[in-house]
């Protein structure tokens, strides 16, 4: 049981359980220590199922009780099927919580505890390290500022922080089509490329660009692969040739998408400028004169100018006439002029406005207008296209009626028309078949020279994907012994040197020498049982063969002789005597194997600690009645 118990605590400090060293047997775990492993092997076997529970014990029994129920129904839904409750955490016995925890780790998974066993190299064990200064810290209690001691005041102080800002960095990359890079590009990157420790504004930030930049790399790299395995190989073309074509792609959609947008740009252009139509209508409204200007699109303030400064002449030069009259005389004073200035104001303000409101009715018919046209062209058009088919239907009915004064004539012509044309059909038809017949034929070899380069080629590309997977798996696997040969020789190197390696193999080797004995006695064991077996199976045989016969032979003499019938009378009750002794030593055999067994089940008990158990029953129980009496006095109080 001690290589058990030492496999099973090696087991429980790989899932994270603090055992102290100290604690070589299950004999030794206390109930704290036995949730504390239940839990954290829960939470590595089914995470949903084991983050719901605590790793330590709470202070008051309900709680204890509650959590031990807790525990004992998350084993039975992995599927335990021993005899499990909360007796089993709180008040446990050494075999019961060595078959729990044995089958908790049979349930760890193996690829988890081999990657946590197997970290890689330097980097792994630095990992470690801080997941564990981590955990440390998490275990202890938060404490106010004025109630921490030294520890926990180096640990739990908030220290310098600063914010996730990131900032694009320039690295130096080789083409991917050629794989070299240019001699100017070099003197760049060598001459003005700044550090990248340099390029962000503020040092804090160099962190978080450089983990910005390696996980857009690795997101890019990781894109690439899937697109790669996905379409790059059923395109049958070179990682290079299939880049190229991916861009030449791209450029064209832009291209195609940049031409779009400048023919809608010069669309809306030519939409803008009012057509003939317009320019005609315009005149009707007001809106300007026939010529050379087109109607432009522009802002309410440019339309009333438009309209303020197109009126007739005459009405401009009363305008200006009125403007010089009303030019400021030394006789008027400056409130008149001040009046005078708000009329004009407030009559220019109304008469804006009113030019507002007819630019607006303007425009809305305008707008009345060019749907109106719309309709109507849509209707012109439909209306071309009925005349067409009209005029094509008349034409035909014109050379009809033409036809029919010399209908006889006419009739026999086109018999010999339409007989023409079915010899010429049936000729073309069998010079058709002629040339079909070898095309057809020369179709389906094709055919099933195309379907089985197609499943050849499918074939092949199956087998390139099964290559590439195995590739990278290799490479992956690769990757873990290597950075596992790291990791042993770090360890190697961290190692005491005063161990030797025959100490061990000497052990290993006692080990597998103890187990081969066993084996041996055991089997000679079995042997000399099975031997036995046989031997009291032929003298029980054997005696009763004897006894029948000589039953038989002194039966016969009894008849005749007194004395021949005492001797059967002394047979018999020999037979019967030693069938007895026989019985008798039997059931002696039995009464040792039960009394074997009834020792072997007093250190059963003796190992279940009943009376520990017992004397914690008794204390629990005497918390959970002050704590029921102390709820009973709060209820009282309330």
């Amino acid at each position: 049981m001690e290589e058990v118990d030492r496999i099973l605590i090696h087991s429980l400090r790989q899932t994270g359980t603090d055992v102290p060293e100290d604690v070589d047997s299950v004999k030794q775990f206390t109930s704290e220590l036995i949730v504390e492993a239940v839990v954290r092997c829960l939470r590595v076997i089914d995470p949903a199922l084991g983050n719901g529970l605590s790793p330590s014990l709470p202070p008051g029994m309900s709680a204890r009780f509650r959590l031990g129920m807790s525990l004992a129904q998350a084993c039975q839904d992995l599927g335990y099927k021993g005899e499990i409750g909360y007796q089993t955490f709180l008040y446990s016995n050494e075999p019961e919580i060595r078959s729990l925890l044995m089958f908790l780790v049979e349930k760890l998974p193996r690829e988890s505890a081999e990657a946590s066993s197997q970290p890689a190299g330097k980097s792994a064990l630095l990992l470690k390290s801080i997941a564990a200064q981590i955990k440390a810290q998490l275990f202890l209690p938060w404490a106010p500022p004025s109630c921490r001691l030294p520890l926990l005041c180096q640990m739990q102080s908030p220290g310098l922080s600063n914010g996730f800002h990131t900032q694009p960095l320039s690295l130096p990359h080789r083409s991917r089509s050629s794989g070299k890079t240019l001699k100017e590009v070099k003197d760049y990157y060598r001459d003005f490329l700044l550090p990248v420790t340099a390029q962000p504004s503020q040092n804090s930030s160099v962190p978080a660009s450089l983990l910005e930049q390696h996980a857009l790399d690795l997101s890019a790299a990781q894109e690439w692969e899937n697109e790669w395995n996905s379409q790059g190989l059923l395109s049958r073309l070179s990682p290079e040739d299939y880049r190229a074509r991916k861009r030449a792609r791209l450029q064209k959609r832009i291209e195609e998408q940049l031409r779009a947008a400048a023919q809608s740009c010069s669309d809306v252009q030519n939409a803008s400028r009012s057509g003939p139509d317009l320019v005609d209508l315009l005149p009707s409204f007001g809106g300007g004169t026939v010529g050379d200007q087109l109607l432009t699109k522009g802002t309410r303030f440019t339309h009333t100018e438009k309209f303020t400064f197109t009126q007739d002449p005459e009405k401009a030069v009363q305008q200006m006439a009125a403007a010089v009259n009303s030019l400021p005389t030394s006789h008027q004073s400056e409130e008149d002029i001040r009046a005078q200035q708000q009329e004009e104001l407030a009559s220019m303000q109304q008469q804006l406005q009113q030019l507002s409101l007819h630019v607006d009715e303007v425009g809305g018919d305008i707008k009345k207008l060019t749907v109106a046209i719309s309709k109507v062209s849509e209707e012109l058009k439909q209306q071309e296209q009925s005349n067409t088919e009209k005029v094509a239907t008349i034409r035909i009915k014109r050379q009809t009626v033409d036809l029919l004064p010399d209908a006889d004539n006419n009739l026999a012509k086109l018999q010999a028309l339409v007989d023409a044309s079915s010899r010429r059909v049936a000729s073309l038809s069998s010079q058709w078949e002629k040339h079909r017949a070898p095309l057809v034929e020369e179709q389906q070899r094709l055919k099933e020279l195309c379907s089985s380069q197609e499943l050849e080629s499918s074939r092949k590309l199956s087998e390139i994907k099964g290559l590439h997977e195995k590739i990278r798996q290799s490479a992956e696997d690769a990757k873990k012994k290597e950075g596992l040969y790291k990791q042993l020789v770090t360890e190697f190197e961290n190692l005491p040197k005063d161990v030797s390696r025959s100490a061990y193999t000497v052990r290993i080797l006692e080990i597998v020498g103890n187990i081969k004995k066993q084996k041996e006695e055991i089997t000679k064991i079995l042997s000399d049982t099975k031997e036995l077996q046989k031997e009291i199976n032929n003298l029980t045989g054997k005696l009763d063969r004897t006894f029948a016969v000589t039953d038989e032979l002194v039966f016969k003499d009894a008849k005749k002789d007194e004395s021949v019938r005492k001797s059967y009378k002394y047979l018999a009750a020999l037979h019967e005597n030693c069938t007895q002794l026989i019985q008798t030593i039997e059931d002696t055999g039995t009464i040792m194997r039960e009394i074997r067994d009834l020792e072997e089940q007093i250190e059963t008990e003796n190992g279940k600690k009943t009376l520990s158990n017992l004397e914690k029953i008794l204390e629990d129980y005497k918390a959970i009645r002050q704590e029921n009496s102390a709820l009973a006095a709060k209820i009282r109080e309330a």
